[in-house]
């Protein structure tokens, strides 16, 4: 994907975002390719399965299990 320096200023965000989710984004300024935005890779955010913050909620219970947990809040309210 390419998108110019006016367009970067414009809307970063969404530019970010592409990137982020795995798009090799190119940036050019008046018509030349000048740099090019990847996803960064951090060896910590790829184990997130231990490193998620809603699983912290849970870390240091033990008569808590998650999955109940988890069930009980898509059940919804009864009346």
């Amino acid at each position: 994907m390419e998108v110019s320096a006016k367009e970067l200023r414009g809307k970063p965000g969404e530019v970010i975002e592409k990137a982020a989710r795995g798009a090799e984004v190119i940036i050019t300024l008046r018509g030349r390719k000048m740099a090019r935005m990847v996803p960064y890779e951090n060896k910590k955010t790829q184990n997130i399965e231990h490193d998620d913050e809603i699983f912290g909620l849970w870390k240091d219970a033990e008569d808590i299990s998650v999955e109940e947990q988890v069930r009980q809040l898509r059940k919804g309210r009864s009346f």
